[in-house]
């Protein structure tokens, strides 16, 4: 298998998937089979800069290359040879956010990814206009925020793009994006009937609300900044010798590569998950967490709990997307971990490896009671837009009655990270919404057991887990490029027969205990979060705590000097995002990621 696969590097017959996500830069290599066979990562942090989240330009260069580096030395430790050309490629990234250029190509403002809550108005304000629920973190929001804050930038404007959209566009000069990631854009009409790439139905951008933002922004041809959409299998350019010298300034990269159309994370967690088929769906879980399910028709009704997204085909999907996931979980961990290394370092025992702190906690999770003993647990690193929680902070309450153990603790953090979502997922229980199941994926899944049986219970639906969910949205993209030869088939079919075909699923019915036991917590839940607001009054500077309104008993005022470090998003009365501390931001980046 190694020769055959030396011999494929060697005549560019693998694929090449490329995904910028939040906490790291991946690069995957797959082979004929569609099998990972090489990769290489970067780990990257974003930055709170004058009141925003964001990554530089020369971050997201210096993390691609470097993890595109270490692919190719993956490929010559393994096979002996250096790569130079490939059958295919792909690029995905974070979704949503702003990535603002004027007519020369010159970003305009630092990228303002989608951890930025600061656009309230502008979401109202376009969501009632649109009739269509427009989320705080799409680019459209973004954009029009920057007009009613009258920013000097917007008389520059001259297109808008996201992260995955900006990669591609300087690897292959053309200014597309991918259908799921335009979808966090600006909203798609996916009401004709498409079979395929390159097909008369083909999405776009919807026609009707164009031009409903266009008179509200005051914007005379919206369509003209944003870039042109393209479904799964469309052809997207092809790498110039441009982009591989600066994909790797080496010079071994040849040009030539076609790529297929840029994608945002949602899209390729889809494809990673065989998630694309109506009544499928599947939850990630990272630094955020979110879950999708492809729909059957349209909703009723907009509802601000839900994003209306785009399968990399053009389908309708309803998201719940969550600010804040398995961070908490993550640092919990590290404390243990850190309990475990000293008390071996005293009684010279061996130190536990992260994986195995994860996979002992974990176990105690399933031991313990279903409602995790009257334990609390909020995971709010950050604003959470879903329970309307403008600035988290991160908490642990019990009562003095309540079962205080390991495995309670556990089971409630894994609790407080399904809650939100859960919340989400009630809206489509009312819309009546059919899923015949949920395939999950992110690093918490490498741990068997617990995580999935509890997210089985929380949403009360089979969760399944394939072998290869866990290769992520870099394997994802790479499954995107190589369809690029497969457009005779619709995508699902493609999936489902092609890639998945052989795979070993292992699924987690929802246990009726476990299922009444979060409930249970999910009452407590939603009681408590009145608490968030006072926490985050009692722990904001001096200078902004009169400008929350906090309707509790608690008085502001009687607080200790618990603050942030951090300085807020800088417009007063608008939804924040928590302006974490060096360590908390550091601390957040760090939990396996998806």
């Amino acid at each position: 298998m190694g020769d055959d696969r030396r011999q494929q590097v060697l005549d560019g017959r693998t694929t090449l998937g490329i995904e910028l996500g939040s906490t790291r830069i991946k690069a995957c290599l797959v082979d004929e089979d569609l099998v990972p066979i090489a990769a290489g990562a970067h780990e990257w942090e974003n930055e709170f800069v004058d009141g925003r989240w964001t990554y530089s330009l020369e971050a997201v260069e210096t993390g691609l290359r470097a993890a595109y580096a270490a692919l190719v030395a993956d490929v010559e430790t393994q096979y002996g040879v250096t790569p130079t050309i490939y059958r295919a490629a792909g690029v995905s990234a974070m979704m949503h956010g702003y990535l603002a250029f004027d007519p020369e190509g010159e970003l305009l403002v630092p990228f303002r990814t989608w951890r930025n809550t600061s656009t309230g108005p502008a979401a109202e304000r376009l969501s009632d206009a649109l009739g269509f629920n427009i989320p705080l973190r799409w680019s459209v929001a973004h954009l029009y925020q920057a007009v009613l804050d009258e920013e000097p930038h917007v008389a520059e404007l001259a297109g808008v793009t996201t992260l995955a959209g900006y990669v591609h566009r300087r690897l292959t000069g053309r200014d597309v994006l991918g259908v799921g990631d335009a979808s966090g854009v600006f909203p798609i009409d996916s009401t004709p009937a498409d079979s395929g790439p390159g097909d008369p139905g083909t999405r776009d951008y919807d026609g009707a609300m164009l031009r409903a933002a266009e008179e509200l922004i005051g914007i005379g041809d919206l369509r003209a900044l944003l870039p042109e959409v393209l479904v799964a299998g469309d052809d997207a350019g092809a790498l110039t010798p441009e982009g591989a010298a600066w994909l790797d300034p080496s010079g071994a990269l040849l040009p030539g590569v076609p790529l297929c159309p840029p994608e945002g994370d949602a899209g390729t967690g889809m494809v990673a998950t065989n998630a694309v088929a109506p009544r499928t769906g599947n939850v990630s879980v990272g630094t955020s967490i979110f879950a999708m399910v492809v729909l059957e028709q349209p909703l009723a009704t907009p509802h601000e709990e839900l994003d209306v997204v785009t399968t990399p085909s053009g389908d309708a999907v309803a998201m719940v997307h969550c600010n804040n996931g398995a961070s908490e979980i993550a640092s919990w961990a590290r404390v243990f971990g850190r309990f475990a290394e000293a008390a071996s370092e005293r009684t010279g025992g061996t130190a536990l490896d992260i994986d195995t702190v994860y996979a002992t906690l974990l176990a105690e999770a399933e031991q313990a009671d279903p409602d995790a003993g009257g334990l609390l647990s909020f995971n709010y690193l950050a604003g959470e837009p879903v329970t309307h929680v403008e600035d988290g902070r991160p908490l642990l309450l019990r009562t003095p009655d309540a079962r205080f153990t390991l495995g309670n603790l556990v089971r409630s953090e894994v609790h407080g990270a399904f809650a939100t979502l859960a919340i989400g997922m009630d809206v489509l229980h009312g819309e009546e919404v059919q899923v015949d199941r949920m395939t999950a994926h992110g690093g918490l899944f490498r741990t068997p057991g617990a995580p999935q049986r509890l997210l089985a219970a929380a949403l009360r639906v089979p969760v399944a887990l394939e072998e290869t969910a866990g290769e992520g949205g870099a394997w994802g993209i790479a499954v995107l490029a190589a369809y690029l030869e497969h457009t005779d088939q619709h995508l699902a079919d493609f999936l489902a027969g092609t890639v998945f075909g052989g795979d070993a699923v292992h699924v987690a019915e929802p246990d009726a205990a476990d299922v009444d036991g979060f409930q249970e917590y999910l009452d407590r839940y939603r009681r408590a979060l009145p608490v968030q607001h006072a926490a985050a009054a009692a722990t904001r500077p001096e200078a902004t705590r009169a400008d929350t309104d906090v309707t509790t008993s608690t008085d502001a005022t009687t607080s200790t000097d618990a603050t942030t470090a951090g300085a807020e998003p800088t417009t007063v009365g608008e939804p924040r995002l928590q302006a974490e501390n060096a360590e908390n931001a550091e601390n957040a980046e760090k939990e396996p990621t998806r």
